[in-house]
């Protein structure tokens, strides 16, 4: 008979899992700091040695990294997902921001289906309240603050959509964003007549993941990217008119 003795659970194993799980699932992010040796004992109701064995074990295994003097961290798995000559090649190639933007219409539009049909009532409060900073941003006049809640919005509707190979490429994706590899989002927030559009995309997106309606949200999202596209295509097309420009008033005056 293919039966085995049951063997009980190392505590250090139990507390292993746990911390696995919170990373896996996007709970624990990278480069976040973990508590404290003796808070995170008391709060996981281990003894430290059985803690130690278990930081140690995911330390091996790279999920976690200590820094002197500073505590333990979620190690930054991210940027494991493109090499160093492959995030160089997208940011010298036009070709690759709008392919970037053709797949995160994709991928998204399948999240925000699967969000408003999957999501928690929390996590669709999570939506709801990043989107009212959005708006309260956007009253401000705050470029910067509209472009960093923007990628806060969009990932907790991928947060929301429940699948962790998603949740992980997508946080990856987004983290070269926010370094300006693809395009620099501040510039789109910059223009008032953008920035409204930009708001009222993103309201209509919001609204239709709060009434649950898959195909309505995906459609949003969909369109939204669509503009983004378009406008970042348009603001690329200025920006070489110009050069052109100057070119032509520098050589008019030295004649």
């Amino acid at each position: 008979m293919p039966f085995q003795k049951v063997q009980p659970e190392k505590l250090s194993d139990a507390v292993t899992k746990q911390i696995e799980l919170l990373i896996l699932r996007g709970i624990l992010r990278p480069g976040e700091r973990l508590p404290s040796e003796r808070e995170l004992s008391e709060r996981l109701g281990v003894s430290r040695p059985s803690l130690r064995e278990a930081i140690s074990d995911l330390q091996d295994r790279g999920l976690l990294s200590s820094r002197a003097g500073s505590g333990i961290y979620v190690a930054e798995v991210l940027g494991s997902a493109f090499s160093d000559a492959l995030v160089k090649l997208f940011a010298s190639h036009q070709e690759a921001v709008f392919d970037y933007i053709s797949f995160r219409r994709d991928m998204e539009g399948l999240a925000a289906e699967r969000a408003a049909r999957l999501g928690s009532d929390t996590d669709l409060q999570v939506v709801q309240t990043i989107f009212e900073k959005m708006e309260a941003a956007h009253s401000k006049r705050n470029p910067a603050g509209e472009a960093q809640l923007d990628a806060d919005f969009h990932l907790a509707i991928i947060e929301a959509s429940h699948n962790v190979i998603m949740l992980h490429m997508m946080r990856s994706m987004y983290q070269l964003l926010r370094e300006g590899v693809f395009y620099n989002r501040q510039m789109m927030f910059r223009q008032r007549t953008t920035r409204d559009t930009l708001l009222n995309q993103h309201r209509d997106i919001n609204t239709a993941l709060q009434a649950r309606d898959p195909e309505g949200a995906r459609a949003a999202v969909e369109a939204h990217l669509d503009y983004v596209r378009t406008t970042l295509f348009d603001l690329k097309k200025s920006e070489r008119n110009e050069q052109i420009a100057k070119q032509r008033f520098d050589h008019e005056q030295a004649r």
